[in-house]
């Protein structure tokens, strides 16, 4: 567990876009999700794409078929780029859903205690 980068259920990432846009974003940590998953409108505010395939979801509302893309993010000091599904998050919490393929990626160990930090 040494130089683990120790995550609480929700973090701040940072979400890099085209033409040096930007987005500072508080992210739900999800261990039980295969795939991570972006809003629809955060995507059209950065100007994220193209759309490079499309995948079959299944999530509380059922089963879907996605839009793909990749996102560069940045997650306590760990930049990463990674495929995100798109998806209508306008009624959730939490823009951002970062799933096992991003938390593979990194050096992270999640702590469901850890209160998150003020940016």
């Amino acid at each position: 567990m040494k130089d683990r980068v120790i995550l609480g259920l929700t973090e701040y990432v940072t979400v890099h876009g085209s033409k040096d846009r930007e987005a500072k974003v508080m992210a739900r940590i999800d261990t039980g999700a295969t795939s991570s998953s972006i809003d629809y409108a955060l995507a059209g505010e950065l100007q994220l794409g193209p759309v490079i395939s499309s995948k079959v979801v299944k999530s509380a509302s059922g089963i879907k078929k996605r839009p793909n893309l990749k996102v560069k993010i940045t997650l306590k000091g760990t930049d990463l780029e990674e495929e995100f599904t798109l998806a209508d998050r306008s009624h959730m919490s939490y823009r951002i859903l970062l799933g096992q393929n991003v938390l593979k990626r990194g050096n992270f160990l999640i702590d469901p205690l850890k209160k998150v930090e003020t940016r």
